[in-house]
């Protein structure tokens, strides 16, 4: 590695690292997205802005990103992360849900905008080839930009929201064929864009080694992958630790995506099409959880990159004729895709903020486009231009979506959606029960809300009781619930019910105290190891704690002195008395504020009378 100008070899990514630390606080407090503060660190930090005021005061060396190709590397990782989490989505169920918007409006829009685009290149002087490049490149919308900006809006619960989400959808779907077609197109590129049947036919030949890795992949994936994860998931409950999971997730996205670049493919395939293996295995929301911070900064490299790619010089050559394209690229794609929608049937005002959102082009177009650029099919100055185009584009998604909004505000009626709600609805956890735990005691309480009709989910750090559970048929995952990340991928603010079943006390509480912290009104049940850990989880908010060996005692001394010979009434008297007294303990211990109800916890409370709220 080059050292860089000004100090050191990792001068510049300590610069980036330094930059993130301001740049995402800062926007999470403005209510901004990220991805545009570090578009905009990319442009300040680069040769084009602080780097031009270096020449004459050198401190400032070290406040810029003086060589850009050394976080180049990175940035890639960053686009196989994005990908890879992309894969891990798209479930066959999410797909089956929405299939008519996804590959209906999502696909026709993908088609319609890249075959525009294309003839408006071509009439622009471009080859058909490189027009095709370029149109394809450009179709796609940003999923890592407009996703937070819908959510910060709170949008995406709103019609328009899950149509929106249905053409990023089919959009991540069709970046896979798009990269595989751009090295075909890549063997035309020498041609003028001349497709004969000959060179088409050579075209497609140089791809036969690309298929069988593609193969390999495949197939080495369905082999090795779920194995892999078991055993280190048992390494992992044995108590060594969470780095070595994290280290198998890096290895796969890595690995992955370096023996896709070995068969002639790119690297974000690789990790996109090691996603989709991963997508339907029990370790798919604990991959998830700890993949996402890698994601999140990588792709902060990649656009920290993209913003030094935005020659200010360039844009100040030709200011016009950049800002002209933006407006022109985003009006033609906001025109198809309202045209589309309705077409679909969604009403005039889902349809006008959907196309405003989704005008803008996205990351994709500076992978794809920069394909196109490598393997010689697109002009490299015209491509730049484009580029530059894009950039500026993305920059407009927050300014889009509240025009959008406003737009919709101001329409004097709104044509009925004709795409029933359900349509557009996305899979969650709406109406499911979550349970942690899924031993002897989670199982038999999955067991009985099947028996009642209520469908629920459950999530186990036991690697081999989570196969089991999905061997049986039943909806199991892997992963520590202790994490609010975790218990988020699990659709906690959509369930009905919470139950943690675990027999460990330590862990139940961290389980109760992130559930709550999430969802203080959640109804949460939890399994207490005695009288004490249940006045505990009280005090943390659950709704019922059923401690297991003060009902077990009771029992025991129950039985013990009826056998004895001691009067049944007696007996019974003693019992009851004690299980009053814990009741009161339970109710007492609630926190202030929270309605006192009659504690359910022991199992004789239904047969001795209710207790008034205060004790």
């Amino acid at each position: 590695m080059t050292p860089a100008h000004g100090g050191g070899e990792f001068k510049d990514l300590v610069v980036f690292l330094a930059a993130a630390g301001v740049v995402v606080p800062l926007f999470n407090r403005l209510k901004i997205s990220p991805v545009l503060g570090f578009l905009a660190a990319g442009v300040l930090l680069g040769p084009d802005g602080l780097g031009r005021l270096a020449v004459d005061a050198r401190w400032l060396t070290w406040l810029t990103i003086s060589d850009p190709t050394q976080i180049r590397q990175l940035a890639e990782l960053g686009v196989s992360f994005l990908l890879f989490m992309i894969g891990l989505e798209l479930s066959w169920e999410r797909l089956k849900s929405m299939r008519r918007l996804v590959f209906g409006f999502g696909l026709s829009q993908v088609a319609a905008c890249t075959v525009a685009l294309a003839a408006l290149f071509m009439i622009m002087g471009q080859t058909l080839v490189s027009a095709a490049v370029l149109g394809m490149g450009l179709a796609l919308s940003s999923t890592a930009v407009v996703m937070p900006v819908m959510a910060e809006r709170g949008r995406l619960k709103a019609v328009a929201g899950r149509a929106t989400f249905s053409v990023l959808l089919a959009q991540d779907l069709a970046v896979a064929p798009i990269l595989i077609t751009v090295t075909v197109l890549a063997a035309l590129a020498q041609s003028g864009g001349d497709m004969s049947p000959a060179l088409l036919g050579s075209a497609l030949f140089t791809l036969i080694p690309a298929a069988i890795g593609l193969g390999l992949l495949v197939l080495l994936g369905r082999l090795v992958l779920r194995p892999m994860f078991r055993s280190v998931a048992r390494a992992r409950g044995r108590g060594q630790g969470q780095e070595m999971f994290i280290a198998t997730c890096l290895l796969v996205v890595v690995g992955a995506g370096v023996a896709a670049q070995a068969a002639g493919l790119s690297m974000s395939l690789g990790a996109l099409i090691a996603g989709l293996l991963l997508a339907e295995t029990e370790f798919r929301r604990e991959i998830e959880v700890s993949i996402e911070p890698f994601k999140g900064l990588l792709l902060g490299v990649f656009f920290v990159g993209v913003g030094i790619s935005l020659d200010l010089d360039a844009v100040a050559a030709d200011p016009l004729g950049v800002f002209a394209l933006a407006a022109g690229l985003i009006a033609i794609k906001v025109g198809i895709i309202f045209g589309l929608a309705r077409m679909w049937g969604l009403g005039a005002r889902t349809a006008i903020e959907t196309a405003m959102v989704l005008g803008p082009a996205g990351e994709f177009a500076f992978v794809i486009l920069g394909a196109g650029m490598v393997e010689g099919v697109a002009s490299p100055a015209f491509t730049r231009t484009l580029m530059l185009a894009a950039t500026i584009s993305i920059f407009t998604v927050p300014l889009m979506a509240m025009l959008g909004q406003k737009l919709v505000k101001e329409a004097a009626r709104a044509i009925p959606d004709l795409v029933p709600p359900e349509a557009l609805s996305i899979p969650k956890a709406e109406g499911q029960v979550l349970i942690v735990g899924f031993g002897r005691v989670g199982r038999l309480v999955g067991e009985l809300l099947i028996k009642h009709g209520q469908p629920f989910i459950a999530v186990d750090a036991d690697a081999s009781i989570v196969a089991a559970g999905r061997r049986e048929g039943f909806e199991v995952f892997y992963g520590d619930a202790g994490r609010r990340e975790m218990l988020v991928r699990c659709g906690l603010d959509e369930v009905r019910a919470l139950v943690v079943t675990m027999d460990a006390p330590g862990k139940v509480d961290e389980v109760v105290i992130a559930a709550k912290a999430l969802r203080p009104d959640l109804v949460l049940i939890a399994r207490a190891r005695d009288d004490r850990h249940a006045v505990r989880l009280y005090k943390l908010g659950v709704t019922d704690a059923v401690p297991e060996t003060t009902e077990a005692s009771l029992q025991l001394a129950e039985n013990t002195l009826v056998d004895i010979g001691v009067p049944m009434g007696l007996v019974l008297a003693s019992i009851h008395e004690r299980r009053d007294e814990f009741r009161k303990l339970f109710q007492a211990a609630m926190p202030e504020g929270v309605e006192r109800r009659p504690a359910r916890a022991l199992r004789a409370a239904t047969r001795t009378g209710s207790l008034r709220p205060g004790g």
